[in-house]
């Protein structure tokens, strides 16, 4: 079998600058800082403001409305009854803006899949939307997008990386299911007398700001709520906020986009994206990824939706088999169920089956470390590929010094849990030149494509940079041993 390295080298550029918020924690530091501002003379606050105009404005698409909404979010800190000029508001949203360096520290584990939009490509050609996961300052992870075309011969063109990078604002999902958001309550452990108390005064579907009320009123009655009420109200807001979309201008490259954290679940990175191109029922096409949430102490499984990479939805996964990481979702039902690949335990495979996409009850293990190379733990690597021969899987294995290599495995396609045949020795591992980086001796893909009789498999190299490999999928299936039954 004849896998082929392609000479591409995706690395972070420092010069991708998000504008974010910046706010100090002490509420009356706000307030200090606005009352320097507002004491200047408005001809230093003119000069002040042209400077910065001059040093950042080229670095972002409309620094200046960026500004003013940041000077909205500080507004109430402002002196009572004091008249400002436009341009001292928005110096004021100025100062409570940084540049966050998106890529700077990393650029990993992506993930392929068919763009939504093919007008126009020659035949034998096909137009993909790679993702990755882009880390900066902190080990804070985002995902952020390339797109391309594969020529007949599988040659890599990407389109142009554009210097502008945009975070829209994220809008808290417009309604809430009351049964839904309860069943999540309980299985996070977090249901008691102040959850019940504020859910009861809910209807059966409402809005973030029908739970805000109600949050509000429960504190009007108990003017010094316990740390136990506290804490409930506290999961409440958390698991509202984590279910928000997120719209990016249409008529900007798709390079431009980058899904950052935000929501209190995923403040410190949201990890490992694993996008699937599904087809429903209808013979319909839907994008979903699943991802880690990480706040900093514990994990939280979520679930992307779009359909035209413009308006992506984030929501929970609930149910008692969504623990550890690594989610991948098949292309399509089988047997009129939704199927999932999952890592329960850190150290084997399992396949879950639902009727329902955001939850997960049961799962079952269908592969567990047998060779040397993945006795550590073994996982998948994205969704299974559909084939004439089965669903093909791409794994990872991690070995002695925990290095990590990508594996495969071959499911049969009515019963995945069924494994026709494997890999015996890794597909790909860690050559001289890519064991090097952030996490050393590593090679990592969240999901590969398969055109024109090759299997593309996009792969990070020790959590640092990316690349890409082929090998085809005639050959990669003729090496793998049969599974005895």
């Amino acid at each position: 079998m004849k896998i082929k390295r392609k000479k591409i080298k995706l690395s972070g550029d420092p010069k991708r600058v998000i504008a974010q918020r910046h706010l100090p924690d002490n509420p009356d530091r706000i307030a200090r800082i606005i009352q320097r501002i507002v004491t200047l003379s408005e001809d230093s606050a003119t000069n002040l403001l042209e400077q910065v105009m001059v040093d950042f404005a080229e670095r972002h698409r409309d620094i200046n409305n960026i500004f003013l909404r940041h000077f909205i979010q500080v507004e109430e800190y402002l002196p009572s009854d004091t008249p400002l000029s436009d341009t001292k508001k928005t110096l004021i949203g100025a100062y409570f803006t940084k540049e966050y360096s998106i890529e700077s520290a990393a650029l990993f584990n992506p993930s392929i899949i068919p763009h939504p939009n093919q007008d126009g490509v020659n035949p034998g050609e096909l137009r993909f939307i790679l993702s990755l996961r882009a880390t900066g300052e902190g080990h804070i992870s985002s995902i952020v997008f390339r797109s391309g075309i594969l020529n007949k011969e599988n040659v890599v063109l990407f389109d142009p990386v554009s210097a502008y990078v945009e975070t829209p604002a994220p809008r808290l999902d417009p309604n809430y299911d009351r049964h839904l958001f309860e069943l999540k309550l309980n299985e996070m452990g977090a249901s008691n007398e102040t959850t019940a108390w504020v859910l009861n005064q809910l209807p059966d579907f409402f809005t973030y700001k029908d739970l805000k009320n109600f949050i509000e009123k429960f504190r009007s009655e108990y003017i010094t709520p316990s740390p136990q009420q506290t804490e409930a109200i506290s999961h409440i807001d958390w698991l509202a906020e984590s279910n928000y979309e997120s719209t990016f201008r249409a008529e900007y490259p798709i390079s431009e986009r980058v899904i950052f954290p935000a929501s209190k679940s995923e403040s410190r990175g949201i990890e490992d994206a694993r996008f699937v191109r599904f087809t429903d029922d209808n013979n319909q096409v839907i994008y979903y990824a699943t991802y880690t949430a990480y706040n900093g102490f514990s994990i939280l499984p979520q679930l992307i939706e779009t359909r035209d990479f413009v308006t992506f939805n984030v929501s929970t996964l609930n149910g008692e088999a969504i623990q550890n990481k690594g989610m991948a979702l098949f292309p399509r039902k089988i047997n009129g169920r939704y199927a999932m690949l999952s890592r329960q335990d850190g150290e084997n495979n399992y396949l879950m089956f639902s009727e329902h996409l955001h939850f997960w009850q049961e799962s079952e293990m269908i592969q567990e470390p047998t060779r040397p190379w993945e006795f550590i733990q073994i996982g998948n690597c994205g969704s299974p590929l559909e084939t004439e021969a089965g669903w093909l899987v791409l794994t990872h294995g991690v070995g002695p010094m925990r290095q990590y290599s990508i594996g495969a495995m071959l499911l049969d396609l009515d019963n995945p849990a069924k494994i026709i045949a494997h890999l015996e020795t890794p597909l790909l591992t860690p050559h001289e030149e890519e064991r090097e980086g952030y996490v050393p001796n590593v090679v990592y893909t969240c999901g590969a494509i398969i055109h024109n009789k090759e299997l593309i498999i996009p792969y990070a190299m020790s959590d640092i940079h990316s690349s890409i490999a082929t090998v085809g999928i005639k050959d990669l299936i003729n090496c793998m041993r049969p599974v005895k039954t």
